[in-house]
């Protein structure tokens, strides 16, 4: 604790760390604590009894948080033609095939979504170790790689958000902003909780979730009941 600020010392004072808190109950101590001059993001992190090296136990996909995420997401789209123009309408802040993908893998990671038409992954498919890294890649799996781009591009500025478990087996999401309402929080919370389980791969034996944690960028880390 020496190492810590007197501001995140105060944030703990009247809070139990060994305690199992309700959702509803972690965001209300989260939201009284928090008292920097920013409006903090609400995370949430996973603690996953999975074997991260096997590829049939590995935890990933999508989802769209019932009350969005309170983040300006930046997505850009590969695509041309109509498809393009749609991408476009529908708020991508790039749009392009070929020429698009060699910026990229010149270097250009200033985005936080990619998505990309089946036909252009004859470009995107070299981006591989510029992306896949930052987990930036397109993928059918993740809903990045689609036929209906623009409705995709739509879905992940409104709150659609991209998961996968580390190298170590946990999830880590946005769950929202700490200006968020209280229900809000809860809600996109919960809910993130409950698509985790249901996305549990059948190959994982025993306990699938072992520990949950809300917290907020500068605040502690309150233990959920799962």
């Amino acid at each position: 604790m020496k190492t810590r600020s007197k501001r995140y010392k105060k944030s703990l004072e009247g809070l139990d760390l060994a305690k199992i808190y309700q959702v509803d109950e972690a965001v209300k101590l989260l939201k009284e604590r928090s008292k920097v001059k920013f409006d903090e993001s609400v995370e949430l992190a996973i603690r996953l009894n999975i074997d991260p090296k096997q590829a049939d136990q590995l935890v990933r996909g999508t989802f769209s948080l019932p009350k969005g995420t309170g983040k300006s997401v930046k997505v850009i789209a590969f695509a041309e033609g109509q498809a393009a123009e749609d991408a476009k309408a529908a708020g991508a802040t790039e749009v392009g095939g070929e020429e698009l993908a060699k910026k990229v893998e010149g270097g250009w990671t200033d985005f936080d979504v990619a998505i990309a038409h089946p036909a252009m992954m004859r470009f995107v498919g070299k981006l591989g170790k510029v992306l896949g890294p930052q987990g930036k890649m397109p993928s059918p799996k993740s809903g990045t790689v689609t036929p209906d781009v623009a409705k995709a591009v739509k879905e992940f500025r409104g709150g659609k958000i991209e998961f996968r478990n580390d190298q170590f087996g946990n999830v880590h999401v946005l769950v929202g902003k700490v200006s968020f309402s209280a229900e809000d929080l809860t809600a996109n919370a919960s809910a993130m909780l409950e698509h985790v389980k249901a996305v549990r791969p059948a190959a994982v034996k025993g306990i699938y979730m072992a520990k949950a944690v809300l917290s907020t960028t500068m605040g502690p880390g309150l233990k959920l009941a799962i």
